[in-house]
């Protein structure tokens, strides 16, 4: 591991620190960033994901695509996760923290909204950065990538169904334009131009390429720190304003990544599967699509809404918690593997 992966955490701390701070101290320059975005779809962090993503996306072959028919099982067990235990988990979790546990501790007139965004936030599977927990649990990047495009086809046609059968809202507005941007601006312009600079540097020969990627690592985990700084900077007036309810409505959501990560996990070792496709399927299980969740909430509810607080909170504790979730995922794979 080099010295940013083996002391992420402390990296991420400061990150966050640094965020907050900088957001308060300097909020028009963020302010101005955060503006850049097409269909809610901040243009400055997509950039830099895509700098943290095409380094796996250049390792993969698409002529060995069809061997992802041999982890079916994992692709199950997330499929599974994704859409018949996440989002009725986060339903649960909602309704017992937000309605019970907190209930006095926070508006009366916003409860129901809470538990919106929280349904929201679960209903929609991650679509980017799972390209990066995949990468630093040396994840198997074909299947990362076929179940990112089996996910997405299917929340075209899932998400609002599932949104208003947990809600009890008759009329979900889904923001297309959100949802299709962030397809290609994710999964098909990155995809198109890692083929295309690896079909280049296999040009030159395999070496050409193992030496690109282990100068782009570095470049990847960079990029991921400095995401990080831009969302806490985005959002830190939130943070400064409502500590305590950001903290509530963290609760339920940490429960949610654990729970539905270690179940994945859990699932694909019963079944057999191989770790390097059970930590990315533990993953995908466990993160979420934010920027759909949070345009949804605001087209919903309102940008000053107890939903698109709940979102955002979402995405403050995104990268934080899944990182967590990554180092349990290396640190017990030799548990994992005695199951073979």
């Amino acid at each position: 591991m080099s010295i940013f992966e083996r002391y992420l955490s402390i990296w991420v701390f400061l990150c966050i620190v640094i965020g907050v701070a900088l957001g308060q101290a300097m909020p028009a320059p963020f302010h101005w960033l955060g503006s850049l975005e097409i269909a809610k779809v901040n243009l400055p962090v997509g950039l830099l994901i895509w700098v943290m993503i095409i380094p796996m996306l250049l390792r993969i072959d698409f002529g060995a695509l069809h061997e992802v028919k041999k982890h079916w099982r994992g692709i199950g067990v997330t499929l599974f996760i994704n859409w018949a235990v996440k989002p009725f988990s986060m339903a649960l979790l909602g309704w017992i923290f937000i309605r019970h546990v907190f209930v006095a501790h926070l508006p009366a007139a916003q409860i129901d909204s809470y538990i919106a965004g929280l349904v929201l936030l679960a209903a929609a599977p991650c679509t980017a950065m799972v390209f990066v927990w995949s990468r630093l649990v040396n994840g198997e990047p074909i299947f990362t990538l076929s179940q990112v495009a089996l996910n997405d086809t299917i929340m075209v046609f899932a998400f609002a169904p599932l949104v208003a059968l947990l809600l009890g809202i008759s009329s979900i507005t889904v923001p297309w334009d959100t949802l299709l941007v962030s397809v290609v601006f994710y999964i098909v312009l990155p995809v198109l131009i890692a083929q295309m600079w690896r079909r280049m540097l296999l040009a030159r020969g395999a070496e050409a390429l193992q030496l690109m990627l282990a100068k782009l690592g570095p470049a990847s985990i960079s990029a991921l720190l400095l995401t990080l700084i831009l969302l806490f900077a985005f959002q830190g007036n939130a943070i400064v304003k409502q500590p305590m309810i950001i903290l509530m409505l963290a609760v339920p959501i940490t429960i949610q990544v654990y729970f539905t990560s270690m179940l994945a996990y859990w699932l694909n070792r019963k079944f057999g599967e191989v770790h390097c496709v059970a930590g990315p399927s533990a993953l995908i299980g466990a993160s979420n699509f934010f920027e759909l969740a949070v345009a949804a909430a605001i087209s919903l509810f309102g940008f000053e809404s107890g939903a698109a607080l709940a979102t955002v909170v979402g995405v403050l504790i995104e990268v934080p918690v899944m990182l967590s979730v990554v180092s349990i995922v290396r640190r017990t794979q030799a548990w994992y593997q005695k199951a073979a």
